[in-house]
């Protein structure tokens, strides 16, 4: 997304890319932005869009809970060639109760690459932690 053309436009808008490969502490980073700012979206593509992932990463519901924010749940569904706003997830702090929502909403979604997406089943998303 932050590479030519698109990528000055993004860091204009106010976009902040992230190495994922590297541990930043962007969580606790990005916590703490939504704390200082009165108006803050953050956008978190999801898991397989560039390769197949085995789990889901954390990162984005443990930044919800640090900064007390809703998960607003939104989707691209090629399946239907429709996209839209889903529904507001106020996590309460119970993962396997919360991702079993959001699983359950994506679930019903065609990914671009359906091979390369991975509702993970909830027992091995807990043991990778």
């Amino acid at each position: 997304m932050f590479k030519f053309p698109l990528g000055s436009i993004i860091k204009t808008l106010g976009g902040i890319p992230v190495d994922r490969g590297r541990s930043n502490n962007m969580v606790i980073a990005i916590s703490k932005m939504f704390k200082e700012k009165e108006n803050l979206f953050l956008i978190i593509t999801p898991e397989g869009t560039r390769k197949y992932v085995e789990n889901w990463k954390k990162g984005f519901y443990h930044i919800a809970i640090n900064a007390k924010v809703p998960i607003v749940l939104s989707y691209v569904d090629y399946g239907k060639k429709e996209g839209g706003i889903g529904p507001v997830l106020y996590p309460t702090g119970n993962f396997e109760e919360d991702f079993k929502f959001i699983e359950d909403f994506y679930r019903t979604k065609t990914a671009k690459y359906p091979k390369m997406f991975n509702l993970s089943p909830i027992d091995s998303i807990l043991q990778t932690g």
